[in-house]
């Protein structure tokens, strides 16, 4: 699970990257002509609705990730009636995750609407206004996503370590089962 959540958030974090490099070089288009710059911006806005889809995508994995083993982690312990610390630790381990996760996201939604605000494809006023608002938010939410993806990975990497503890207790039970016939 660690190998595919670090890839997608990878895949993410340099979707925004470039998405940034994009909207940071339509300031350089402003020398074409009229159709090109809406080429451009038309090519910012969509990678940026792939980015954001990308880092909800790898928030959503984590979440899923530890609803998906807390339960496990809850059934293999009643089943074997192993320390109740087991479960205990997964529970910490996601409640630690989860607001990272949820902020990640919500820290995309907000860059993504500041963007809209800033557009002035949508003919409203004073969309200017908003293009360093929107960049600023998109910079600090860029180190803001990383940060939280890197917690989650910390956190995905325990939980990780929790469940190979869980199964070599499980299999060493087995196996005192096993030697008493």
């Amino acid at each position: 699970m660690t190998r595919i959540f670090t890839v997608i958030a990878l895949l993410a974090l340099l979707f925004m990257v470039a998405t940034a490099g994009l909207g940071l070089s339509l300031d350089l288009h402003h020398h074409l002509n009229d159709s090109a710059v809406k080429h451009w911006a038309s090519v910012h806005r969509l990678a940026g609705v792939g980015a954001a889809i990308f880092v909800i995508l790898a928030h959503s994995i984590a979440v899923t990730y530890f609803v998906g083993t807390s339960r496990w982690c809850k059934e293999v312990s009643d089943t074997y009636r192993l320390d109740p610390r087991y479960v205990q630790r997964s529970t910490q381990l996601k409640r630690k995750m989860f607001p990272w996760a949820v902020l990640g996201m919500l820290a995309v939604v907000g860059i993504v609407a500041l963007g809209g605000a800033a557009d002035p494809a949508t003919l409203r006023e004073n969309t200017l206004a908003w293009v360093n608002i929107h960049l600023g938010a998109a910079l600090g939410g860029l180190a803001f996503i990383a940060f939280a993806f890197v917690r989650e990975w910390q956190c995905i990497s325990a939980n990780h370590a929790l469940i190979d503890e869980i199964v070599a207790r499980v299999n060493e039970l087995r196996r005192r089962a096993d030697e008493r016939g």
